[in-house]
């Protein structure tokens, strides 16, 4: 008989798909495994779950959900110190973007055969720190993205965050930022358009450093709307903004949607609306382990990871 244990955490708004969960149990169970199931109450509870399930040293932590639900999970496992449990995912949001990138089926009971009859593979996480640094006669705030398992510098404890697909800094992350959750259950993503349409006004290009590796060398500096950080290819359901990312390849992508004249600005607005590779004319692609980003503190910035 099997000792391999299972905590098996889902995210309601999986919609029909948890009609199946008989099946997905059974197929579970078919694999060896005694499954402890949990349901998402509130906000990052899925987190909290994800975080005790390590700390109980269940060998697999499953999150039953979209991009946001399997992000929480990961945050959750990559919060406990020593030996971690395997992630796996059963998908059932709306893009469900860490499927398509790895070949998880979006059937649920598919999913569930795939999960157990796969080899473990290793993936990169992507970390992101937050810092508020000072300088002779300016303040900014220093955001790093690294691989973890790699020691980023001046790292401070106030924020810091994985992820798993991306990170995004300015426009895009402002309007996903803004996306009213209860509308987006109704109204899918036409609610995306709603928050654009508020947050388009007060959005404009702000200055930022690109740097790299621990001693800060600068790769780019300039103005920007957006700045992507990318551990797929993927940055929605089908776009592919980061086109040389890999999962496993020890690396970030950096895509830098610059700055342009008014034509230029709204080709790049459309662009990120509708979910389309920004021209290479407009944009600055950047790779590495360790990633800084610098940027004023009076820059009006928000941050969306997944």
């Amino acid at each position: 008989m099997s000792n391999k244990t299972a905590s098996f955490l889902i995210n309601p708004r999986a919609g029909e798909n948890t009609a199946k969960l008989p099946d997905i149990l059974a197929v579970l169970a078919a694999g060896g495994y005694k499954t402890e199931i949990a349901l998402k109450e509130y906000g990052k509870h899925v987190m909290e779950l994800a975080r005790e399930a390590a700390d109980d040293k269940k060998d697999l932590v499953i999150a039953y959900g979209g991009d946001g639900t399997l992000n929480q999970v990961v945050n959750g496992v990559m919060s406990v110190k020593g030996k971690r449990p395997t992630v796996g995912l059963i998908p059932g949001g709306t893009a469900n973007v860490w499927a398509g990138e790895i070949g998880i089926p979006t059937d649920p009971v598919k999913a569930a055969l795939t999960l157990i009859n796969s080899e473990t593979r290793k993936v990169d996480v992507g970390r992101i720190s937050v810092q508020s640094i000072s300088f002779p006669g300016e303040d900014q705030p220093s955001v790093t993205p690294s691989k973890a398992g790699k020691k980023a510098s001046l790292e401070s404890d106030k924020v810091r965050h994985h992820f798993l697909l991306m990170a995004g800094i300015g426009l895009d992350a402002a309007i996903m930022n803004g996306v009213s959750k209860p509308l987006k259950y109704q109204i899918g993503p036409f609610a995306v358009g709603l928050s654009a349409a508020k947050e388009l006004p007060e959005q404009h290009p702000f200055p930022i450093e690109i740097q790299t590796g621990e001693a800060g060398d600068s790769l780019w500096k300039g103005e920007a709307m957006q700045v992507v950080l990318g551990n797929t290819r993927r940055y929605a359901k089908v776009e592919r903004i980061t086109p040389n990312a890999y999962v496993d390849d020890g690396a970030i992508d950096v895509c830098v949607i610059t700055a342009g004249n008014p034509l230029t600005t709204v080709q790049q607005i459309t662009s990120l609306l509708l979910r389309q590779k920004p021209d290479n004319a407009t944009a600055e692609y950047f790779k590495g382990a360790h990633i800084r980003i610098k940027v004023p503190a009076s820059a009006p910035l928000q941050m969306v990871v997944r």
